[in-house]
């Protein structure tokens, strides 16, 4: 933690950012928030443990944020594959954002896509063994039980989109539930409707999702967005090759074409 600090305080010093975004503690003491250091002396403020696990690539495409000026964003591995993405989609310019990784108390500067491709390179890859247990299982699980698994799950949700604000993938200016002519998603909130939304929101970050958990974490009601997300990347990476945010490559598999793709599904 003080060698973030001291990073982010040299850093402001010498001009070459105009903010660092990390974590400091929030009110709850289970949780840490997103601070946003603009002076050297604010610097004392971060913190670095379990706790600091929002995803927090969503700020920079805040206007407000970028007009803050050039950014250093201290950077889980998922965070870092979350600015790769963006580059991928064209969201983020190469060296726009200085990353920030830590790991054993050491702090990384990764000023680059391309350093952040190689330091991503030398990190664990794919789900840990209790997240590919509970995968595995919910896949196994006859298609009745599958549906009453996910309609129960689901059927909770109360259309709060706390989810959409921490997903650093959900950018879009204007959200397909906001569109009203045609109106896709019912605005209320009723069951069909709910089920509706986390259908649609799942399948936009089908071979994009990063696998933050960002969405799960700012859940009222615990729903296991997560697990969903990973179901819909489980697919997309057997059936495309979809690892999204090792790379900076555009071959995103639900926005390419390619002459011989698989065409099983047409019937």
């Amino acid at each position: 933690m003080e060698a973030l600090q001291q990073k982010a305080r040299t850093l402001l010093e010498s001009g070459s950012v105009k903010v660092v975004i990390g974590y400091t503690a929030g009110s709850d003491a289970q949780r840490a928030r997103a601070l946003f250091v603009r002076n050297p002396e604010q610097a004392q403020q971060l913190i670095w443990d379990a706790r600091c696990r929002q995803n927090l690539a969503t700020y920079l495409n805040k206007p407000e944020v970028r007009a803050l000026g050039k950014a250093a964003l201290v950077a889980r591995p998922t965070t870092l594959r979350t600015l790769l993405q963006y580059a991928v989609e064209n969201q983020l310019a190469d060296e726009a954002v200085l990353a920030l990784a830590v790991n054993d108390g050491q702090v990384t500067e990764l000023p680059t896509f391309a350093a952040i491709e190689e330091h991503l390179a030398t990190q664990p890859r794919g789900l840990t063994p209790e997240q590919q247990q509970e995968l595995t299982r919910v896949s196994a699980l006859p298609l009745e039980e599958r549906w009453a698994f996910w309609a129960a799950e689901l059927g909770r949700c109360i259309k709060c989109f706390a989810c959409r604000a921490a997903c650093p993938l959900c950018y879009c200016d204007r959200c397909i539930v906001e569109v009203n002519q045609p109106q896709w998603i019912p605005v209320a909130s009723d069951p069909l409707g709910n089920l509706e939304w986390n259908v649609v929101r799942a399948m936009h970050l089908a071979g994009r999702c990063v696998d933050c958990g960002s969405c799960a974490d700012a859940c009222p009601e615990n729903i296991r967005i997560d697990l969903l997300n990973r179901v819909l990347a489980q697919e997309a990476l057997t059936h495309f090759g979809a690892a999204p945010g090792y790379s900076t490559r555009k071959d995103y598999a639900l926005a390419a074409y390619k002459p011989d793709d698989k065409e099983e599904f047409i019937r």
